[in-house]
């Protein structure tokens, strides 16, 4: 079974939130947005998981009690404890037993010894972890999770991607928005989102061999309006030269091109 959207289009009031995407999200896949603050990655997610009502477009979601959305701020309520927000998501979609299926969880989760604590007294990385967890305690069919290892540890962040992987392995449809481009190379497919548009998508490799020109590694770069930083060093985009012999741009550099090609465009 394979969900997604189709020519997908959001409007709010006159502002153009997402235009014309399309977008599958197949069971047994990991399916990642990536793009910058306002690219529309929330705005995606929010309709694949049924709000708000798309303006034109079609949207393929299967019925309420096989899906799970987790928002970017976990989901998780601060006031009960780690087993008692588990206990509420049961409640929410009649899981009996709950408990047999979210020992496992747990465990995978290293939150086993936590189940007693108040998910306001976690560390960040323990509360967007409980947060995916409660949304793969319904064992949905289609599971939405949106940036959920914004502001998280990289250990704790690695540890968000296993479970998440867990879920693909499964046999859910998972459809992840990161802020992360480093991290989306861990999915089967990535969508690159700029200003509520879809400038790539593919395989991570898919993405990065879409480079134009040549992207350099560098010291001092010659045009800032074509660079960005990466960690001690800067990158540079030349649109126009020989990419023979340069190190292969990743899938971070991929994204940043497309942005910067679609501005260049928009100036034009």
């Amino acid at each position: 079974m394979s969900w997604g959207v189709t020519d997908l289009t959001v409007e709010f009031g006159s502002r153009r939130a997402l235009d014309g995407i399309s977008l599958q999200v197949p069971a047994g896949r990991v399916t990642a947005v990536v793009g910058g603050d306002g690219a529309g990655k929330t705005t995606l997610m929010r309709v694949q998981a049924g709000v708000p009502v798309p303006t034109k477009g079609t949207v393929r979601r299967p019925e309420s009690r096989r899906l799970a959305y987790m928002p970017a701020a976990s989901g998780a309520l601060g006031d009960l404890t780690v087993g008692e927000n588990l206990s509420f998501v049961a409640q929410a979609y009649r899981i009996d037993d709950f408990r047999t299926r979210a020992a496992p969880l747990l465990e995978r989760a290293a939150l086993t010894h936590f189940v007693r604590r108040l998910a306001r007294d976690l560390s960040g990385g323990m509360r967007q972890k409980l947060g995916v967890i409660m949304a793969m305690l319904p064992d949905p069919d289609l599971l939405v999770l949106d940036e959920p290892t914004t502001g998280v540890d990289p250990v704790s962040r690695s540890e968000v991607w296993r479970l998440i992987g867990s879920a693909a392995a499964q046999g859910a449809a998972v459809l992840v928005a990161s802020a992360y481009l480093d991290e989306a190379e861990r999915a089967n497919w990535v969508a690159v989102l700029h200003e509520g548009r879809m400038l790539l998508s593919g395989t991570p490799a898919e993405v990065a061999a879409t480079v134009p020109g040549a992207v350099v590694d560098t010291d001092d770069p010659l045009d800032r309006s074509r660079a960005w930083r990466r960690g001690n060093r800067w990158r540079e985009w030349h649109p126009d030269a020989d990419a023979d012999g340069r190190t292969p741009p990743d899938l971070e550099d991929a994204a940043i091109v497309a942005a910067l090609a679609d501005s260049r465009r928009g100036n034009g």
